[in-house]
């Protein structure tokens, strides 16, 4: 290997032009990859080793986050056709990566990074964390990303004529079942208390996406399954959160998890779907959304609740934000929990994992009832049926607009793209794991 200091003294200064800012920056990407390449894998570096990595990494990242800091409009433009083309989160990587080599992890690369323990990845996740914060802190780019995102995923579109005939779809660790214009939504991953993993994330979209595209739908309800865990047996659970043991496997993925949960199937649930009806006014197509929790809404499952229209809880539910201990951002919460909570409250449950029970004033922010859990089933029909007025939707998009305007979620979620990648290639986060989690419940349920 070189000295990574004379490579650094060769770093491209960019800003001449976006062809020749590319060309120079995919000469020194390829030159950065070279050195990587020559050095032992993560785990078996030495210290020396180790430091001429880090060296050799935060070039690139300098050069990676210039060049899309000055181009990102015009490189989603090349990505997209000019916007014509909806790209989502994959796509855009894979065609990244034949035009511009080393701009973002080729496939191969992001397949060889999955199948490592979180603390041997290189960490090639952050250069996908600085170009997604790129395309989306750019008015143009981001919009247009984060509208490609809310479109109906292919595998619903499959699934639509059968959900239609009998208003049923089992989607493995989601299914999803009509009754009298009601389609509740059940997770069902029942060995990890409905945490969600990659695997549950597209499956709630393409459930999303079918509660939304089914015209003898009217409200959607999300719910959690029964459980067959020894503690909860016959109960039904809300949400466990993210699952930390296949994070700390290395199982969670910034694009199949961290971003698509947001910008897919929760932006969904509070934006609706973005289709091509050919009408004067392009609404998209959205229902009022609600939660019914039962047990306890940990992490996700509370970070969900701040975006449904209407939250039932069992009493005796309760609800915390433990991911500052899990060592990563909880979602959305951080813009969305303040306008709900008020400041103070929020950040007791950011920072300090403060636990909340329904019932209690506090609850307000998360729940709107609190009921016996024989009176859930009732409640939820009764919230459904005042929902389904026509006038819901028109209030629903007007309190959003202005609540919640799509280019301050853009702009968090420019952000969020890159410390959640950040944070989830620390140290710290491994070891969170491993204090908190991993060497206490080793099977990974709660």
């Amino acid at each position: 290997m070189g000295d990574p200091t004379v490579l650094i003294d060769d770093t491209p200064a960019l800003g001449r032009g976006f062809d020749r800012d590319g060309t120079a920056a995919a000469a020194f990407l390829s030159r950065m990859e070279d050195e990587l390449a020559a050095l032992p894998p993560k785990a078996e570096r030495d210290p020396e080793q180790r430091r001429a990595a880090h060296t050799v990494t935060n070039a690139a990242r300098l050069v990676r986050r210039r060049f899309i800091e000055q181009h990102a409009e015009r490189v989603h433009g090349e990505l997209t056709d000019g916007g014509r083309a909806p790209l989502r989160l994959h796509d855009l990587v894979d065609q990244a990566t034949e035009l511009w080599p080393g701009l973002v992890p080729t496939k191969a690369q992001q397949e060889r990074e999955r199948v490592l323990p979180q603390a041997d990845k290189e960490g090639r996740e952050v250069d996908l964390g600085i170009f997604f914060w790129g395309l989306l802190r750019d008015a143009t780019a981001g919009d247009l990303l984060t509208e490609a995102m809310r479109r109906p995923t292919p595998q619903a579109m499959v699934a639509l004529p059968a959900f239609r005939s009998t208003g049923f779809a089992d989607l493995g660790v989601v299914t999803v079942r009509r009754v009298a214009g009601v389609s509740e939504i059940d997770l069902k991953n029942l060995p990890f208390l409905n945490a969600e993993d990659d695997i549950v994330v597209a499956a709630l979209e393409i459930a999303v996406d079918l509660v939304l595209l089914d015209d003898a739908t009217a409200v959607g309800v999300l719910r959690g399954g029964t459980m067959e865990h020894p503690r909860y047996r016959g109960r039904r659970v809300f949400g466990a959160g993210i699952n930390l043991t296949r994070l700390y496997q290395g199982e969670i993925s910034l694009l199949d998890f961290f971003l698509s949960r947001e910008l897919g199937y929760i932006n969904k649930i509070v934006r609706g779907l973005v289709t091509d009806r050919d009408d004067w006014l392009t609404d998209p197509v959205e229902k009022p959304w609600i939660a019914v929790v039962d047990s306890f809404a940990i992490g996700g499952g509370a970070q969900l609740l701040l975006v449904f229209d209407h939250v039932i809880a069992e009493r005796g539910a309760y609800f915390t934000l433990p991911a500052l201990r899990e060592g990563i951002i909880p979602g959305a919460a951080n813009l969305r929990l303040p306008g709900a909570s008020g400041p103070r409250l929020a950040r007791q449950m950011i920072f300090r994992d403060r636990r909340v029970d329904a019932g209690t004033p506090e609850a307000a922010a998360l729940c709107d009832e609190v009921v016996d859990a024989g009176e859930l089933a009732a409640r939820t029909t009764a919230a459904a049926d005042a929902l389904a007025d026509p006038a819901v939707l028109a209030n629903r998009r007007m309190l959003r607009r202005f609540e919640e305007p799509e280019g301050r979620f853009r702009e968090y979620m420019s952000w969020y793209a890159l410390e959640q990648a950040r944070l989830l290639h620390s140290p710290d986060l491994v070891a969170n794991l491993e204090r908190t989690w991993v060497g206490r419940h080793p099977g990974g349920k709660r």
